[in-house]
């Protein structure tokens, strides 16, 4: 089975398949936090793109958990799956105030990776959308829905090894998707890295801020 060293060293090899995107106009490298960060920081600043962040918080599973209902927060704008329904204005119920709780959550989460730095206006721009794998399926479609809810021009899929199980459907959602590997056997993501780390808060931070040093 082959291993990639590291996270980073992931991203490394992955941006070597995307090297006709570097330095392209109108052109974003979002990563899914926690663990698709490094991945794509090493990606935007191998082919010199402006990087941005997505952070996803399940809600609800009404329809199992291959169907998640989710919130997700791209590049500073909170995106909410339609499936919620309307939100009351005063949470009143226990479930009115584990969605409220979930989604002031995910907005702290955005404020500590991203800091001060002004968000990315994603609409009509090409998205190079960037995890460290893909298993179910589930997180990475949630991101595309919620890509396509910002018009987006277009959204390329760009992970170092995914499950094949779900290539189909993957395909099917992203305009292009680039895999180093597709899997028979996938297991779980970590499996597949000599070194697997989620970064913490703090190096979201410092990868989130070098890797847009000196890119417009």
């Amino acid at each position: 089975m082959r291993r990639f060293a590291s996270l980073a060293a992931a991203g490394g090899e992955l941006a070597e398949h995307l090297q006709d995107y570097g330095g392209a106009v109108d052109t974003v490298v979002v990563a899914i936090a926690t663990g698709g960060v490094p991945v794509g920081a090493a990606v935007a600043r191998q082919v010199q793109l402006p990087f941005e962040l997505l952070m996803i918080r399940r809600l609800l599973v009404p329809d199992g958990a291959a169907k998640p209902v989710c919130a997700v927060n791209v590049a500073g704008t909170l995106v909410v799956d339609d499936g919620l329904g309307p939100r009351a204005a005063t949470p009143s119920s226990g479930m009115d105030h584990a969605i409220a709780g979930a989604l002031e959550e995910l907005a702290q989460r955005e404020r500590a990776f991203r800091g001060e730095r002004i968000a990315t206006e994603l609409a009509g721009k090409n998205v190079i959308l960037v995890d460290n794998g893909i298993h179910t399926g589930s997180t990475m479609l949630s991101s595309i829905r919620a890509l396509r809810r910002l018009e987006t021009r277009s959204i390329v899929v760009a992970i170092p090894v995914a499950d094949q199980n779900s290539r189909a459907a993957i395909e099917q959602a992203a305009d292009r998707v680039v895999c180093i590997f597709w899997s028979d056997k996938f297991g779980h993501a970590g499996m597949w890295y000599q070194e697997f780390v989620r970064p913490t808060e703090q190096q979201i931070q410092e990868l989130f801020t070098t890797a847009n040093i000196g890119v417009n």
